[in-house]
């Protein structure tokens, strides 16, 4: 099988060192081969050879927070559009993603097993899928769609096969609901353990669920070989809650406190920012028929989401990049290491959480998240160096080269 060499870049490794001149990354099948300095690989003649033509060459970013199978659009479009529509408007959305350099998402709520089936299979074109299914929440709570009015108008439909319905309560029916979900292909259990700022009848610090709830989600994930919990926790009584109950990362986590930050550190429990999620909303509510009571909330909480994951990035808190894609347009998912940058987070360690970080976060740090002899081949080429200039990787003509498994689904050199 032909080798391909990637040379005459800057190599971004994932692991925070600083950038390397004059070496290759040199990829054999879907698995990197070499990686080092030039003059130490002694090539046969045969290679492909890309010139990276002196940009940057880096692991393949990871999103671990995506919503794979919606975008969000004004009722009167979700209204008038047929199902079966969505499984079309997913192969855009998953292109749109790989042109942006994300080879890897975990999706947090939306998206069956036969996406990824697809993806797999090569019947379409898509990033590598960690899938959730469907998130559980409390009757009332974020996530469930029944209005005031008591029509149920949910973001993204969760009534068809193999998308089992979430709202649960109380500690039997968490657990069933937990069982659903893993029968359904879940390979991370969704939780939603407070309010959120699109749900009709809560707020980000309403807390869902109790601690016994929580606990039964996880105990169930243990039995299934150790699948984690993700859960969307916004407010700082939702978020101790769900770390003590030994949830593996917290999704947003917009009131992050002095103890809620401790706590994630001594239970080394991750953050996923989302900071792109708030942004979007206020930027695109006229356009997407945003509800005005998620405007409200939204310019509510901005503020504080940026001040937390300043507070957890001093800490130390592990931190994984996300994004909420599909609040927001698939593709822009890259301007979320700008967010966090403006938010005070270090240029590189913004890169190391949308690769290596991410990757330990989905279990996945041996195959993915950084360039290393054995890993699987994801592999992208920018046109500059994004360590000095992140707001760039936002713009998809900045990502110039994209290879997933050692298959190149982008080059726009």
């Amino acid at each position: 099988m032909t080798k391909t060499i990637i040379e005459n870049g800057l190599v971004i490794d994932g692991h925070g060192g600083a950038p390397r001149k004059g070496e290759v990354v040199v990829v054999d099948g879907n698995k990197i081969d070499y990686v080092g300095p030039k003059s130490n690989y002694q090539a046969i003649g045969d290679e492909v050879v890309v010139d990276a033509e002196g940009g940057a060459i880096l692991p393949g970013f990871i999103d671990t927070h995506v919503h794979m199978m919606m975008e969000y659009s004004p009722l009167s479009e979700r209204l008038t559009t047929p199902f079966s529509y969505r499984y079309f408007q997913v192969q855009e959305y998953m292109k749109e993603t790989l042109n942006a350099g994300v080879t890897t998402v975990r999706d947090a709520l939306g998206t069956d097993l036969g996406v990824k089936k697809a993806v797999q299979n090569g019947l379409v074109a898509g990033p590598r899928m960690q899938l959730s299914i469907n998130a559980l929440t409390i009757t009332g709570g974020h996530g469930d769609g029944t209005q005031l009015n008591g029509d149920v108008l949910d973001i993204q439909p969760s009534d068809f096969r193999g998308m089992p319905d979430g709202r649960c309560d109380g500690v039997a029916e968490v657990r069933k609901k937990a069982r659903e979900m893993l029968r359904a292909g879940a390979e991370v259990l969704k939780v939603h353990a407070t309010g959120g700022v699109l749900s009709p009848t809560d707020h980000p610090t309403f807390t869902q669920f109790s601690p016994e709830e929580l606990e039964a989600i996880v105990q169930e994930g243990q039995y299934r070989n150790g699948v984690k919990v993700m859960a969307h926790a916004q407010g700082s009584e939702g978020i101790k809650n769900a770390v003590r109950a030994g949830i593996h990362s917290i999704e947003h986590g917009i009131f992050v406190d002095d103890e809620a930050a401790d706590l994630m550190v001594e239970n080394g429990t991750y953050l996923v920012p989302t900071l792109l999620a708030p942004v979007s909303v206020l930027e695109t509510a006229d356009e997407k028929g945003m509800p005005q009571s998620a405007v409200d909330k939204t310019k509510e909480v901005i503020e504080s989401h940026r001040k937390s994951v300043k507070l957890a990035y001093d800490k130390g808190v592990k931190i994984a990049m996300g994004t909420d894609a599909g609040v927001m347009k698939h593709g822009t998912n890259l301007r979320e290491l700008a967010l966090m940058n403006e938010a005070g987070v270090d240029a590189m360690d913004t890169i190391v959480m949308t690769t290596k970080n991410a990757a330990e976060c989905l279990g996945w740090g041996d195959q993915v998240g950084t360039l290393e002899v054995g890993k699987l081949a994801d592999v992208v080429v920018t046109k500059g160096n994004p360590v000095e200039e992140l707001d760039q990787l936002q713009n998809h003509d900045y990502i110039r080269y994209v290879m997933k498994d050692g298959q190149v689904e982008k080059d726009a050199r």
